[in-house]
């Protein structure tokens, strides 16, 4: 259970109301920290032939343009910038765990870490926030997309005994997003702590790859495909629908 645990790092008092900065908040300020410095550092020096990381890195935004476009059509360029965005954060933060010290006992001698990094989409309420997110721009822009009225008859496809079903399938979907991410998430990190307590050299670092590396990969891409499907549908009109 002390995989549940999120601690209190130290509170902020404001208008009368105590705000718990919990762990999770701190590191997910770590992440969005190196993002921006990232961000920073590797767009300054850009020139017009492109090579080495900017050559990487125009074909990494090529590439999201294009599954934007081809996802959200007119509505590309503002959902591009935020799937891109919403893609590396939950990558960084999946992966963020790799750079926590761990405890290690060898030789009667032991070393506990004075602090440890734990991923921030362990904690239900990042994947439930990021997820209520989702929902509501699956929600709002629909309605925008479609206009109050094509919205309400959506909701009536394919028969109008349908709409308490369609209605559920808001609440459904939020679900699923945040309760698949921070599942895989949460598993990962609990088998990872139980094969550094078992063997705490060597065996980790092989396990890191899968539990880390490769499963926090796919739970990035996972949310975001997923999320990018769900707004895709919403923004479709009636006539694209058929």
């Amino acid at each position: 259970m002390d995989a549940l645990e999120i601690k209190t790092i130290f509170t902020i008092s404001l208008f009368g109301t105590t705000l718990p900065i919990t762990e999770t908040v701190i590191i997910s300020w770590v992440v969005m920290a190196i993002l921006i410095i990232c961000a920073l550092v590797f767009t300054r020096k850009f020139t017009e032939i492109p090579k080495g990381p900017q050559a990487i890195l125009e074909t990494m935004v090529e590439f999201l343009n294009s599954f934007a476009k081809g996802q959200f059509g007119s509505w590309s360029k503002y959902f591009g910038y935020y799937m891109g965005t919403l893609f590396l954060f939950l990558l960084l933060a999946n992966i963020i765990g790799v750079l926590s010290p761990v405890e290690v006992s060898f030789m009667g001698r032991e070393f506990i870490p004075l602090f440890t990094i734990a991923p921030p989409t362990k904690d239900i309420n990042v994947t439930a926030s990021l997820a209520v997110l989702t929902i509501l721009g699956v929600l709002v822009f629909g309605i925008i997309a479609k206009g109050p009225l094509g919205w309400f008859k959506h909701l009536l496809h394919p028969m109008a005994f349908m709409l308490p079903f369609n209605l559920m399938e808001y609440g459904t979907r939020l679900l699923s997003l945040s309760l698949r991410l921070f599942g895989n998430i949460m598993g990962g990190y609990v088998l990872m702590h139980m094969i550094e307590g078992l063997l705490p050299l060597g065996l980790p670092m092989i396990a890191s790859l899968y539990f880390d590396f490769f499963d926090g990969l796919i739970q990035a891409a996972i949310f975001v495909f997923l999320s990018s499907m769900y707004l895709s549908e919403a923004l479709k009109t009636g006539h694209e629908e058929e």
